[in-house]
């Protein structure tokens, strides 16, 4: 999971860091405002934790001109602020959840992985493909009624292709997606990948789902 953190202090900034990767998070950083703003729009996170008191602009102006870009990607707001009205104009500007300091690292990571599920499961709980459902809020994928065993990587794989319509994903989008920030990516590694889903989800003697382009990625058939 790619988060975007957005905080001005430079000390916090690096624990944080420290702590959200060894929690398993591909974590990008921002220090203010306009930073923070290209980042949501250019490194596509799953979500953004973002902190109010910025130099630049504020997390609120921040928050403003992501959801006035449609930039839909759910935001954690970190706060020292403890009265209800500016809560309140964190939740009317777009935020998804607040997490008031001092806080401890898991819960903000817990809530992290609760705003990415919750939305996911909102935007596509179950996603058909003749035998197959890919069940974002169960995180698991089934045929004919019978879970598989997939892993993460592959199960995200499944999905990221599911979602792009029928239209092929590029190699560059499945790394970023599935292997940022991961030293273990070889060059093999999306071959291997592709391959093993479809052990998974191809039909014995028959043309498999997944259709290679070469130049341009992979596409599911649907």
């Amino acid at each position: 999971m790619k988060l975007l953190l957005v905080e001005d202090s430079p000390k916090l900034r690096a624990a944080l860091v420290r702590g959200l990767t060894h929690l398993g998070f591909v974590v990008e950083e921002a220090h203010d405002g306009p930073t923070g703003l290209w980042a949501a729009e250019n490194t596509h996170p799953d979500v953004v934790v973002l902190d109010v008191m910025l130099p630049g602009f504020d997390g609120i102006e921040l928050l403003r001109r992501m959801r006035a870009r449609n930039i839909a990607t759910p935001v954690l707001m970190l706060t020292a602020l403890a009265e209800v009205e500016d809560r309140l104009k964190g939740f009317e500007a777009g935020t998804d959840d607040y997490l008031p300091k001092p806080f401890d690292l898991r819960e903000l990571a817990a809530r992290a992985q609760a705003l990415v599920r919750r939305v996911s499961a909102w935007a596509h709980p179950v996603i058909v493909l003749g035998d197959l459902e890919i069940d974002s809020a169960r995180c698991e994928v089934r045929r004919d009624g019978a879970t598989l065993p997939m892993r993460r990587r592959e199960r995200a794989l499944l999905e990221l292709l599911a979602l792009s319509g029928g239209k092929a994903v590029s190699r560059q989008t499945i790394e970023a997606k599935l292997y940022a920030g991961d030293s273990d990516l070889r060059s093999n590694s999306i071959e291997a990948a592709v391959s093993q889903l479809r052990r998974w989800i191809d039909v014995p003697g028959q043309r498999s789902r997944i259709v290679t382009l070469r130049g341009e990625g992979y596409r599911l058939e649907r």
